[in-house]
């Protein structure tokens, strides 16, 4: 009889009186792919960091136990020789040999993960030293294989970059080389492709299956993504509320959900409501031969005679008209946030960018009017709003700059007015005004996000990415908000995602954008469902 690798029992975590997970039970089998599933708050995260007690303040209790057994230990069973350890009741240097050598993690955000002072290959490096003992020139020969092994190209150069050098994908693939370079037994990957685009998305996934199978290790898969889970894992666990809710294998779970909270989960996709815009209604944005370029070193002697150029928007054009939402559909790299920031003033560019009949000019005081009618709501509310202001504080702002002529009095009733019309109110979060955005849960930051560019009464909303940081549950309550927005303000969206879901259910039209240029657009139906363009189609396949 073989051992599974982990047994949870009775697990509790609590800070000070609040139990926020309430006794869970689960093993993870030798070789399996386990999925762990829940919205945000649901207590996965925290129930995965606290296996080698890595969350800080936290109150632990029940039973982890950990036994590493390999072919060889097999024989042992019979004379009681396997090593079982308890590992929330190891000394703390014990623990240590474990982090990081038996159990190791891919965390969701590579950019925060990875030290941008030091390049990937030294960072990767710096683990072999410290926990296989290598030396460097031995540990610098290792990096370049398991750079390799992750798929990434030229890895010799790679692994002199610096973490913002590479790409979301190409930094998620450092990530995860980094995990396996003491091959791991039980690698623990925390929501890691929920920033990457649906193409991305599949290549991680696929890319972890494969080294699973190779390194013969457990995979504990971490996400609120219910299609990764589908493509992934063998086994689910649903968790609510700090509770395991439902449990089974993958096709029976998801197939045949017995429990209310994995039937919400499953039917927690956004139906399109959305009203027709008038033909004839009036141009709000109105982009001609649109071009964005970046400064870039040339290498060799060349760099002595100037620096080169890389076009990230080539020659594009578009209009956007009053109750409007057109997507910019593509992958990381397509240049469709250069667009988004071109439209919002942000970025110099080439060509002409109309916002209700008036150009960019470039110059502050006069485009201090544009600004007003053009607003942005970011993908992460937690790093767009600051952490040093309150609700007040940051929602009015927009006020006192583009309606001085406002009173105190004045700003507290259109920002009231602007929080209600977002889901947020005192009665239902009393103190609402004094709060701080960490006091807030991932939605209802985001909600802040959407009333502090509302306040200010734009024409337009520039949506970059507005609901690829949030669970499926969250992302349906903002994008119906998104829609009763538009219908009760006639707002136009330029929606920037990679997401074929949430086009399908808030664009009107549809630009498909590859490598900075336009390859298909049309109306969101005519292009999701009989895409023309190879890339569209690869794009539509992979959400799919």
């Amino acid at each position: 009889m073989r051992l599974p690798l982990l047994q949870v029992r009775d697990l509790r975590i609590a800070f000070g009186a609040q139990e926020v997970v309430h006794g869970i039970n689960f093993n993870v089998e030798h070789g399996e792919k386990l999925a762990l599933v829940g919205e945000s708050g649901s207590g996965k995260s925290i129930t995965a960091l606290s296996l080698v007690r890595l969350v800080e303040g936290a109150a632990l209790s029940g039973r982890c136990l950990w036994t590493p057994q390999d072919a060889e230990s097999l024989a042992a069973v019979a004379t009681d020789e396997i090593q079982t350890r308890d590992l929330l009741k190891l000394k703390e240097r014990d623990l240590q040999v474990i982090r990081g050598q038996d159990i190791a993690f891919v965390f969701q955000e590579p950019m925060t993960a990875l030290n941008p002072l030091f390049t990937v290959g030294d960072q990767i490096a710096e683990v072999l030293q410290l926990k296989r003992g290598m030396l460097r020139d031995e540990a610098w020969f290792e990096v370049i294989r398991l750079l390799s092994d992750t798929g990434i190209s030229e890895p010799q150069r790679r692994a002199h970059t610096y973490p913002h050098q590479l790409s979301g994908g190409q930094r998620q693939r450092v990530m995860i080389a980094m995990a396996l370079a003491c091959r791991p037994r039980l690698l623990v990957a925390d929501e890691p492709t929920t920033a990457l685009d649906v193409s991305l998305r599949g290549q991680i996934l696929d890319l972890l299956d494969s080294l699973q199978q190779r390194y013969g290790m457990s995979v504990l898969l971490i996400t609120h993504d219910l299609q990764a889970v589908r493509r992934f894992a063998d086994r689910v666990l649903i968790m609510e509320k700090g509770q395991v809710v439902e449990s089974g294998d993958v096709v029976h779970v998801l197939n045949h959900p017995q429990h209310a909270y994995t039937q919400r989960l499953i039917d927690s996709h956004t139906s399109r409501d959305v009203l027709a815009y008038r033909a004839d209604a009036p141009v709000v944005m109105q982009a001609k031969q649109i071009q964005v370029s970046y400064p870039v070193s040339r290498a060799g002697w060349r760099g002595w005679l100037g620096r080169g150029e890389f076009v990230a928007v080539q020659a594009l054009d578009f209009e956007l008209r009053a109750g409007q939402t057109l997507g910019v559909m593509g992958e990381s790299g397509s240049g469709k946030s250069s667009l988004a920031l071109a439209a919002l003033g942000l970025l110099p560019f080439k060509g002409q960018l109309n916002i209700g009949g008036q150009a960019w000019s470039g110059r502050a005081k006069q485009d201090l009017s544009l600004r007003r009618k053009v607003q942005v709501v970011f993908q992460d509310p937690f790093s767009s709003l600051s952490p040093r202001m309150n609700v007040r504080e940051l929602v009015s702002e927009g006020l006192r700059l583009h309606n001085p002529e406002l009173d105190d009095l004045g700003c507290l009733r259109r920002l009231l007015i602007t929080l209600a019309a977002v889901g947020l109110t005192e009665s239902e979060f009393p103190g609402l005004l004094q709060r701080y955005p960490h006091e807030f849960s991932g939605g209802q930051r985001q909600r802040l996000a959407i009333a502090r560019a509302l306040v200010v009464d734009p024409q337009v909303l520039v949506l970059d990415e507005p609901t690829s940081a949030l669970d499926v549950a969250i992302q349906k309550q903002v994008l119906e908000l998104l829609q009763q927005l538009q219908r009760d303000r006639g707002l136009s969206y330029l929606l920037i995602t990679h997401d074929v879901a949430v086009v399908r259910a808030m664009a009107h039209g549809v630009l498909i954008m590859q490598a900075g240029q336009v390859v298909e657009s049309g109306t969101a139906e005519e292009v999701l469902n009989h895409p023309q363009h190879p890339y569209t189609r690869l794009l539509v396949a992979a959400a799919t």
